[in-house]
């Protein structure tokens, strides 16, 4: 498919880059410079800037064994020839004794609005050797200042040709090759006017190969009416507005763009000439993504076609500029929010869009009890995955709100239907017009494996008790030490209810609620995905769990998978991602669409739209759980490399993250297991070798012995610096 990014390309020519100078970066010196978490700026439609004291983010290289900072120094300037000359007319840094590379604070001044700045930084490393300056880079102030505001990209507009173009009968039948929200432009002749042209967009084609003008549930399908002038011209399709997806609460297209719709699928009918494919250009809408940042491939065909469906998902439903459920609604929900920032931040470097989505939720939360509280999980994971705390410590009293600890009773449970949900606990959560109810699961008629709702839910109280521990962080980093106590304590007694309450002795799992025997899958996989459950009962729990099979939504999979690989049951994990039953990202791919769905398939949601972000899990699971790479304290300082591939026989992926890309490859054979590594510098990671049952093991560290220590299935390696390393764990009889 021919593709052509008007904004990519053209608005985004001047990307965060300086004009009038070279674009060459010194070697050796700091690049993937970001100013809020953004790294490009336009021209024509510039990413603007709102705070008075942004946040500097940059990487370092992977080319250098163990480079470590140690100080850096920055300087911004609002005139770039006193910045060539090193001088930072607005702030330098000096400097500065410290690591910190990711949300590094402007300190004694403020910025002005509408003035375009530049900055460039330095650093020494370990040995006190100073680096050269990074290539300097600019960024642009709004009309108005803040003291935190977050920024977002404009959208993109891609122009794209058809992968292919066929004539049915009278009709022309052209195929994007996959679902877009999108516009259409055509170029059409007419030797005398008036011709009457018929265009069809749509997401399926029915039996016969034509596109389905009687689409099931809320895939789409619409006609338009062309009636063409003399001569040749260029026409753009007006796209009708939904009545639903345009209602009060949804996220509009803004007027610089339009209205979109999705389509794969494009017909013509009425036209009197040759139509080639160059004639139609499909204008795909989407948030700033970068195509190459990330990559996946295994031995296993069926995993890959399911990351590139998950992947590409994350592009293709980013068309408002905010996180929405698909094309029906358009509305944000925290559970789509919290499945899509992981799976985004798996795939590109890219954290406005996420952050902008769970700051927008905070203020315009949506009903379930349980998806409250996924706030602070969100806002945990920001953090995490940025190491800017700038969005956490402004709405931390929002944050502590949505733990939900004021439906707090004797019981030491939470529940929405013990008398203490009144106006001022629903007014501290920003909840209007609505009152807050369980789901565990949507929809709740297919989807809940009989989950039998009672005051006390276990998956509530399982979502409160991650929000308790995670506050008790969010605390800590904030210095709230008092704080950081309280939930702390908060989160023990809320465990210690949920042991009692909600375990059952006799079967060693955990049932739905107070007051019933009912033990779903729900009730077990987020227990164990969220921290509940004690280690000698993991067994019988995982036991319980493999028994139901994908007994939940495309929601609970992320739940239930996260559960799985924690439990360090890769095998089951991977057959989940890879089954073929009706309950799998494979089914999505059987039936034709190229978007995560809403739901498994069209008869557990007959209503579901085809392009649903909160179905693409496997983004994270497969870069998180299976290849294992994770972050373990803010702004990846320091990560986890724990593969868990299963019976693959090899599997490479590179990840994006805020201080550089991340690159493993992993090949496994029946008596070794080889790791190639390339780490970012000012990272570390913390390794860990599959063990087989062999009780002796060698581990080779760049063709060295090394020193390793034993972690229950797991041979650990615990620090390993930046640059490229080869380790190789030899099995023993």
């Amino acid at each position: 498919m021919k593709k052509k990014s008007i904004i990519s390309a053209f608005l985004l020519s001047i990307l965060y880059m300086v004009p009038g100078r070279a674009q060459n970066t010194p070697v050796g010196s700091p690049v993937g410079l970001m100013c809020d978490l953004v790294s490009a700026t336009v021209d024509v439609r510039p990413v603007l800037i709102f705070n008075k004291t942004p946040a500097f983010s940059w990487e370092l290289s992977a080319e250098k064994k163990g480079l470590v900072q140690i100080a850096y120094q920055l300087l911004v300037s609002d005139d770039l020839e006193e910045l060539n000359r090193d001088v930072g007319k607005v702030w330098d840094s000096g400097k500065i004794m410290s690591s910190l590379s990711a949300g590094v604070l402007l300190k004694n001044t403020t910025l002005k609005p509408n003035t375009r700045y530049y900055w460039k930084v330095k650093i020494w490393d370990s040995q006190k050797a100073a680096s050269p300056y990074s290539r300097a880079v600019s960024f642009l102030t709004g009309d108005t200042l803040s003291a935190y505001k977050n920024p977002s990209y404009p959208l993109q507009i891609t122009e794209q040709q058809p992968v292919s173009l066929k004539a049915i009968g009278k009709i022309y039948q052209a195929d994007f090759g996959k679902d877009a929200f999108a516009q259409l432009k055509l170029q059409l002749s007419s030797t005398f006017g008036g011709d009457t042209v018929f265009v069809r967009l749509g997401e399926i084609l029915d039996k016969d190969g034509n596109i389905d003008r009687k689409p099931p549930g809320k895939i789409r399908y619409a006609q338009y009416v062309l009636v063409l002038q003399k001569g040749t011209h260029t026409y753009k399709l007006s796209i009708y507005k939904d009545n639903i997806n345009t209602r009060p609460a949804a996220i509009k297209m803004p007027a610089y763009v339009g209205e979109v719709t999705p389509y794969r699928y494009c017909e013509i009918e009425g036209y009197k000439q040759q139509i080639q494919k160059e004639l139609l250009t499909r204008l795909f809408v989407h948030y700033k993504f970068d195509d190459e940042g990330s990559s996946f491939h295994s031995s296993d065909s069926t995993l890959n076609a399911i990351w590139d469906l998950c992947k590409y998902s994350i592009k293709a439903t980013s068309f408002t500029g905010m996180y929405v459920d698909g094309d029906r609604e358009r509305i944000p929900y925290e559970a789509d929010a919290y499945i899509n920032q992981l799976s985004h931040y798996a795939v590109d470097k890219e954290f406005t869009i996420a952050r902008n989505s769970h700051e927008y939720l905070i203020t315009h939360p949506t009903w379930p009890t349980e998806w409250n509280l996924q706030s602070v999980l969100i806002a945990w994971n920001d953090y995490l995955y940025t190491g800017d705390i700038r969005s956490v410590a402004h709405y931390y009293k929002d944050l502590q709100a949505k733990t939900l600890l004021s439906l707090t009773d004797s019981t030491g449970l939470i529940s929405t239907l013990n008398g203490l949900l009144n106006d001022d606990v629903k007014a501290s959560i920003h909840l209007k017009d609505a009152t807050l109810k369980d789901i565990v699961d949507w929809p709740r008629n297919t989807e809940t494996d009989g989950f039998v709702f009672t005051k006390y839910n276990a998956v509530v109280n399982a979502f409160h008790y991650r929000a308790l521990v995670l506050m008790e962080q969010i605390a800590k980093q904030l210095g709230k030490t008092s704080d950081a106590h309280m939930y702390r304590k908060s989160a023990a007694n809320v465990k210690a209810a949920f042991q009692k309450m909600f375990f059952d002795p006799a079967r060693n799992i955990f049932v739905d609620g107070i007051g019933t025997d009912h033990a779903s899958l729900h009730a077990n996989a987020f227990a164990l995905a969220l921290g509940l459950v004690n280690d000698q009962h993991k067994n019988s729990v995982m036991a319980f769990i493999r028994s139901k099979g994908m007994a939940c939504s495309v929601y609970g999979s992320q739940f239930l998978l996260d559960g799985v690989y924690d439990a360090c049951d890769g095998d089951y994990g991977l057959s989940l991602l890879t089954s073929k039953t009706d309950r799998s990202w494979f089914n999505m791919i059987k039936v034709g669409s190229t978007i995560t769905l809403e739901a498994w398939d069209n008869k557990y949601k007959p209503n579901q739209d085809w392009n649903h972000a909160w179905g693409a899990a496997p983004a994270n699971i497969i870069s998180r759980k299976l290849m294992g790479i994770e972050p373990i304290t803010p702004g990846w300082t320091r990560f986890s490399i724990k593969p868990q591939i299963g019976s693959l026989e090899h599997a490479r992926i590179t990840v994006p993250t805020v201080k550089g890309k991340i690159k493993v490859a992993y090949v496994q054979r029946k008596d070794s297991f080889t790791m190639d590594v390339e780490i970012p510098g000012n990272t570390s990671a913390q390794v860990s070798l599959p063990l087989k049952n062999e009780s002796r093991y060698e581990v080779l560290l760049d063709g060295s012995p090394v020193k390793t220590s034993r972690e229950n299935q797991t041979v650990l390696v615990d620090y390993l610096g930046s640059g490229k390393h080869t380790l190789h764990i030899v099995y023993k009889k």
